[in-house]
């Protein structure tokens, strides 16, 4: 068995630089398997490894030999389960990945192409994996957000950080030539990267933001790929599953690579943020990534001022309604956005905004109510409503009296008597012409009222009377 896994390896390694192809001998390293393919082993059966050279140990010529045995024995899967389980072989693979990271990370010598295919080939074999499924699904119930509830920590970390490790300094060395090891990190596998981002593991989703964004700016031929597999993530949790672990991680990403975009900005990037960004503020989960996808938003915003429009009107088409906690975080986002907004998109906006605004500063939950007044201690907004007073003031008046009048909240009351005297020192005469017709819209309300009850009460004694 030994000898038919010895003309595997050669075939295999033929591709590999003349340094390490005629160093196919395993005898002289004492590596032994007792099960030449990778398995995943279980409590007292599967592949048993003994232990390899270090690096240092063996001659120069023969480490390339040696980093591919090295990779064959990191090949093999382990049930961590059992914690007592292959304990001495857990250990052998550990100290092996640690050589292996040690060895690429210290630049010791130009991994041949043969050995670069082994080790993305082993790499592979340890990282893609079925996820468990989330807490939630074996409930049946929704995917909220619960503080309470703890991750799921990955039982073979101890192994699989090694590997993450080694993945990501192949990528961040300056002996990979990125037209080599396209050949290996290709769509395939940038696309089974990307379904790792689904793990409940926060440490593993962290090793992967790194490396996928270190492949995004090493491998210049794969970035629309990258780019668009991430759209299709997207499309997924909005329009199907609304359920997903990484969409933090994977907008982080993002945002790095919107603030390299060049000007004037692609049409293939402004229907991202149309079709894929602003669409993620429908789903209920979105506190979980908001803060990364605010700064997405705001990017698109900066790099291209006429894009605020497009953004305030998508905030509005999404905004909540039941939802006070979404209300607030919109409303948040809401205020960066208008603070990168000119006057000319402004003016295209205003009057939707500020009916959505007015409906906001009367809302019984006295977070949103008070999150929407903050809006006028904002000095560049304060500048854009000063030079549109005209239309606006009349469209937030009630709301103000409202306020004024009947809101339980001290503190959400004294922020509207300020605001109310900020638009009194603007324009003292637009305030006043304001004040005049709500004034005479409350007596036109309460003489309608008046109508109906005498209506009502006419058709009451007529229908006493018969």
């Amino acid at each position: 068995m030994l000898n038919k896994f010895m003309k595997r390896s050669q075939r295999k390694h033929s591709k590999s630089s003349s340094e390490n192809s005629n160093t196919n001998n395993t005898d002289n390293l004492g590596l032994g398997f007792r099960n030449p393919e990778p398995v995943l082993s279980g409590p007292g059966s599967g592949p048993s490894i003994e232990p390899v050279p270090m690096f240092r140990d063996v001659p120069v010529s023969e480490r390339q030999n040696l980093f591919y045995k090295k990779c064959q024995v990191c090949s093999f899967l382990f049930d961590f389960s059992d914690t007592l389980d292959k304990v001495k072989e857990k250990e052998i693979k550990r100290l092996n990945l640690v050589e292996l990271v040690d060895y690429v990370q210290s630049g010791s010598g130009k991994i041949s192409e043969g050995n670069q295919e082994e080790m993305v080939a082993m790499i592979s074999c340890n990282v893609f994996r079925c996820l468990p499924p989330c807490s939630h699904e074996h409930t049946g119930g929704e995917n909220v957000e619960n503080d309470e509830d703890e991750p799921f920590l990955e039982p073979s970390w101890s192994h699989l950080q090694l590997v993450y490790e080694l993945l990501l300094r192949y990528v961040l060395s300056s002996d990979t030539d990125a037209k080599v090891a396209k050949k290996f990190i290709n769509h395939s596998f940038v696309l089974k990267l990307l379904d790792m981002f689904d793990s409940e593991d926060p440490r593993e989703r962290e090793y992967l933001k790194t490396i996928l964004h270190r492949i995004y700016g090493k491998f210049m031929v794969h970035r629309p790929f990258i780019r668009k597999a991430i759209n299709n993530i997207f499309y997924r949790f909005i329009y199907e599953t609304q359920r997903h672990n990484g969409i933090g991680e994977l907008l982080e990403i993002l945002g790095s690579i919107i603030n390299g975009f060049a000007l004037p900005m692609k049409e293939e990037h402004k229907l991202f943020l149309m079709r894929a960004l602003i669409p993620l503020h429908k789903p209920k989960t979105i506190a979980m990534y908001h803060q990364q996808l605010a700064y997405c938003i705001i990017q698109f915003v900066e790099k291209d001022n006429k894009l605020a429009d497009t953004v305030i009107r998508g905030l509005l088409k999404y905004w909540p309604v039941t939802n006070c906690q979404k209300e607030t975080l919109f409303l948040g986002e809401l205020e960066e956005v208008l603070e990168a907004t000119q006057a000319a998109e402004f003016q295209r906006c205003m009057v939707p905004l500020f009916r959505q605004i007015a409906r906001c500063l009367v809302s019984p939950h006295f977070q949103t109510a008070e999150r929407a007044l903050f809006l006028w201690n904002n000095e560049h907004i304060v500048s854009l409503i000063a030079q549109n007073r005209n239309i606006i003031l009349p469209l937030v008046y009630e709301s103000l009296e409202t306020n004024i009048q009947s809101h339980w909240n001290q503190a959400v009351h004294g922020l509207t008597v300020n605001v109310r005297k900020m638009f009194q020192e603007m324009d003292a005469k637009l305030y006043e012409e304001c004040q005049k017709q709500h004034v005479d819209k409350q007596a036109r309300a309460l003489e309608a009222k008046k109508q109906r009850e005498l209506t009502w009460q006419k058709l009451s004694d007529y229908a006493g009377a018969h």
